[in-house]
């Protein structure tokens, strides 16, 4: 059961990443980041579980998408 929750949750953050990384929109990928976070705030829920090893690489998605959805608002103003 352990293994389950955990593989969820990664998947689930990478899937966001992915369909953060081809959203058209910043509604889109600000929804997608949102997402992201939720699953890293509940991978840092004690005792449901959660490995350090799967909390680790939550975190990992989410610093990479912090950096994408940065760049790409950045990008946008400028190209406005």
């Amino acid at each position: 059961m352990n293994t389950d929750i955990n593989h969820i949750l990664v998947n689930g953050a990478r899937i966001a990443f992915n369909k953060m990384r081809r959203a058209q929109s910043f509604n889109a990928r600000l929804y997608y980041y949102a997402e992201i976070g939720v699953y890293l705030e509940v991978s840092l829920s004690h005792g449901a579980g959660i490995t350090q090893e799967s909390n680790e690489q939550i975190d990992e998605i989410y610093k990479q998408a912090t950096h994408f959805h940065m760049s790409e608002n950045k990008r946008s103003r400028l190209v406005s």
